[in-house]
């Protein structure tokens, strides 16, 4: 039975200090809160590494995107209140780790307003290895791009139907809901943005990163840009002694845990991207 403030995605987080409870009533809105980070990544030894992964496993084709997700995972893994979000003006521990990415359909052409892309929402298991969540990913991303209307679809094309007012109205007791604490399962569980971080691999439109605003509608306090990586200077610009750097842009509800525990995070997403052959759990 559902009760007020207990959610079915997250447990009321008790003790805090006056400071972080009042954040969410001072800065009520998640880019009210936003703290931006970049980075540049590395990828010679992450390229070397991704070349040998693939040819180890055969009918696998993982890029760096798959190597982001799992370091993601990893993160909240080791810091689990980067998994929090804040709704309803309170906080929230998030009981799943689920990752949320844009997928291409087709890009459009140059005379064309936009790139057809599917919204993926995933559960990570913390136990997965490598090897599993590339599988799975691959497999999923497969059937949300060719399997017909996804549930964001069904939902939109529902609400749509509505007439203007009506749409509002329902937006609304939505977000009411949402505030309450007593959304229902179903919704919660189908709508990608209700999800610990949004990944966006901008390399796959052949884009540079860049600063993402977090959505107000659902829960994601992460939202992570891969960027088109670059060629350093003097590097050849193909084959295995390529040199390639990669921009990431970070934009973090601040609400959620302090700016140093995020840093800290993005530093490891870092280390595992520039150099995974030295993370143990990638290498069993």
């Amino acid at each position: 039975m559902m009760s007020i403030w207990r959610r079915v995605d997250g447990d009321l987080v008790t003790g805090l200090d006056y400071t972080r409870r009042a954040m969410p009533y001072m800065m009520r809105g998640r880019n009210e809160s936003a703290f931006y980070f970049d980075e540049y990544v590395q990828l010679q030894k992450c390229d070397a590494w991704i070349r040998a992964f693939n040819e180890a496993h055969p009918g696998l084709n993982a890029d760096v995107f798959h190597l982001a997700l799992w370091a993601i995972r990893d993160c909240m893994v080791r810091w689990p209140t980067m998994n929090r979000f804040v709704m309803g003006g309170r906080l929230y521990q998030r009981r799943e780790i689920t990752l949320t990415y844009a997928v291409k359909r087709r890009l459009k052409g140059d005379g064309e307003s936009s790139a057809d892309s599917a919204t993926v929402k995933r559960v990570f298991d913390p136990e997965e290895s490598f090897a599993d969540l590339v599988a799975g990913v691959m497999a999923q991303t497969r059937a949300e791009r060719f399997g017909g209307p996804t549930h964001t679809d069904r939902e939109l094309r529902w609400i749509l139907m509505l007439p203007g007012v009506l749409r509002r109205v329902f937006v609304a007791a939505m977000r009411a809901l949402d505030a309450y604490g007593v959304l229902p399962r179903a919704w919660i569980e189908g709508d990608p943005m209700y999800t610990s971080a949004f990944l966006a691999h901008m390399a796959s439109f052949g884009m540079p990163a860049g600063y993402h605003h977090l959505y107000e509608y659902g829960t994601a306090g992460v939202f992570a840009v891969l960027g088109r990586p670059n060629t350093d200077p003097g590097s050849p610009t193909s084959g295995p002694d390529r040199r390639r750097t990669m921009r990431v842009a970070f934009t973090f509800d601040e609400r959620t845990e302090d700016g140093i525990v995020a840093w800290r995070s993005i530093q490891h997403f870092k280390r595992v991207l520039e150099d995974p052959g030295a993370v143990p759990a990638l290498n069993p």
